[in-house]
């Protein structure tokens, strides 16, 4: 269940930036609108940068200038949410998208500080927009946000707290709120993003637990949930940049790599200083080259052609100016990715030297470094290098013990890594 949940809802609940049609009784005047609205539009734009010091600069500006409205808060808590999984390396979805042993334990539990101003914010938001609610029960903006607040909340329980259940019964209360903002205002494509995700989240889950969800109502469909957002790609207002960055990771799920590989194509072009849009990529394209590849077991023109323009992403990843400042923070993560394409393209004697790569970058995550040493083992020993494979599983050994790299290291001490037959 944890998969399945996480790799749903790991990036979209937390950009929920869009907001309702103003009623009859507008929260806000037409000039205070027109200050909020460029302050959102800066904030959001420098989240999606990954530079979250100005965003949260424009998030408490918005907070102190409309003390009354939730959207400050709210995006202060969305902030906090994604630099979170940004530091703990689960914003790039894709990292926890292959193996198991990414998320076994509790090793990376999360600041308690950090929880507790999470918990502070959300609860200020919400508590702002029940007052509006209190005064008009009908009041769509009110109304979407106090779904948008719910939605946040589930996320966090899912991929911060582990509490999967209480996820999946605030995002029952996030798409009931947001049902009833359509209900009011048809047209408002935006408040769809929280019915479509939660749609393909409940569909996704595997059956005894999809059974168990129903028998609690919850209930959810795969394609359905796709045709909502990608219908909000097309038709919102405020989140379509937020609904293609899920359908990325939803596309990669359902095996549509080449459709992920172009939406993250187009927003890493849209947001240059976002690496992680060309990570997804690449990713995307490696996988759509295998794919192939399998089909027609054998290397073609076009897959080569495809796994060189993921190699050469990568490999500008590494050395382009444009996203230096940020991606030099994540050279490690890179070098870990680019490990897994090649290995994934049948280029091990490569995969592993990333692999190693990655371990020794200057200040490389400890629990990420640990995981290279494990991998370049599997990458030696599927190239035949059993002494060199050896070392590297022994390095692990000498490591802190993270996720459960220090079982996976015994185990491949007893018996070379083989590639799983899929």
């Amino acid at each position: 269940m944890r998969k399945y949940i996480l790799a749903s809802v790991l990036i979209i609940f937390a950009f929920s930036f869009g907001l309702a049609q103003p009623g009859s009784s507008p929260w806000l005047t037409n000039t205070e609108r027109a200050k909020f609205e460029t302050l959102r539009i800066a904030g959001s734009e420098a989240l999606f940068n990954l530079d979250y010091e100005t965003a949260r600069k424009n998030f408490k500006e918005m907070a102190q200038a409309f003390p009354n409205y939730p959207a400050g808060p709210q995006f202060l808590a969305d902030s906090l949410w994604i630099e979170t999984l940004y530091q703990t390396r689960r914003l790039q979805s894709s990292l926890y998208g292959g193996d198991d042993s990414f998320y076994s334990t509790s090793d990376d539990k999360v600041d308690p500080a950090i929880v507790d101003q999470f918990r502070t914010l959300t609860r200020q938001a919400r508590l702002l927009a029940e007052a509006r609610l209190k005064q008009n029960p009908r009041d769509p903006e009110a109304l979407y946000f106090l779904g948008a607040i719910e939605g946040l909340k589930a996320s966090f329980e899912e991929a911060v707290e582990r509490r999967h259940f209480a996820a999946l019964k605030d995002g029952s209360d996030a798409v009931e709120r947001h049902r009833e903002v359509i209900k009011l205002d048809p047209s408002y494509h935006d408040a769809e993003i929280t019915i479509g995700l939660y749609d393909f989240t409940v569909g996704s889950l595997p059956l005894p637990v999809k059974l168990i969800a129903g028998v609690a109502g919850f209930h959810g469909s795969k394609k359905r949930g796709l045709a909502t957002l990608e219908r909000v790609t097309r038709e919102g207002r405020w989140v379509r940049d937020e609904a293609r960055t899920l359908l990325i990771v939803l596309y990669t799920r359902e095996k549509r790599y080449a459709e992920a590989a172009a939406i993250g194509k187009e927003l890493a072009a849209k947001y240059p200083r976002n690496y992680l849009y060309r990570l997804e990529a690449a990713d995307a394209l490696v996988y759509q080259a295998a794919l192939e590849r399998a089909a027609s077991q054998n290397h073609t023109t076009a897959t080569t052609a495809i796994e060189k323009e993921a190699f050469a992403t990568f490999d500008s990843l590494l050395k382009d100016k444009a996203v230096r400042d940020t991606a030099a923070r994540a050279f490690d993560l890179i070098h870990f990715k680019y490990g897994e394409a090649l290995m994934t393209a049948g280029q091990y004697d490569r995969a592993a030297k990333e692999f190693l790569a990655a371990a020794e970058v200057s200040g490389a995550q400890q629990g990420l470094a640990t995981m290279a040493h494990l991998y370049a083992a599997r990458a030696l020993d599927l190239g035949g290098n059993r002494n060199d494979a050896l070392t590297q599983y022994r390095a692990v050994l000498a490591r802190p013990n993270v996720y459960d790299a220090h079982d996976q290291a015994q185990t491949g001490l007893k018996e070379a890594f083989k590639k799983k037959l899929t």
